[in-house]
């Protein structure tokens, strides 16, 4: 594996079993004990009940283009080799919005409402990144 010299997330406690269950190729949300409501990205107390009581449940990975951007000026060195890239955010089919990216598809193919789905970009051997694609 090449090094990755892009930033790579921040994992801390709270958001670990998002990132753990990335590198086994799943997408896993906080879901509130409370009223279950499913969220991201995870919090320590729920933004609908503010119950601290949560687990982590597994998630189809399955959603739609929400918005998103194309970045053409060049803000970080290690993106030189991407430019143009997109920004999106996917609205999943269980209700949360997931900031990420859109591959396999061109840029001037992207569409609001376009059905997408989750992939996983190992980018290190600690790291996979949830990127979409056309579903």
């Amino acid at each position: 594996m090449t090094e990755y010299k892009k930033p790579l997330p921040r994992v801390t406690r709270l958001s670990h079993p998002f990132w753990e269950a990335a590198k086994r190729h799943e997408l896993m949300l906080q879901k509130c004990n409370g009223c279950g409501h499913l969220q991201y990205p995870p919090y320590a107390t729920c933004p609908k009940c503010l119950s601290g009581s949560y687990e982590w449940t597994l998630v189809s990975g399955k959603g739609k283009v929400w918005s998103w951007v194309i970045f053409h000026q060049l803000y970080y060195p290690a993106f030189r080799d991407d430019l143009p890239y997109n920004v999106a955010v996917v609205q999943l089919e269980e209700g949360p919005k997931i900031t990420s990216n859109i591959v396999g598809t061109a840029n001037e193919d992207i569409s609001c409402d376009m059905p997408v789905e989750a992939v996983f970009d190992d980018v290190t051997e600690e790291v996979s990144l949830v990127r979409f694609k056309r579903a």
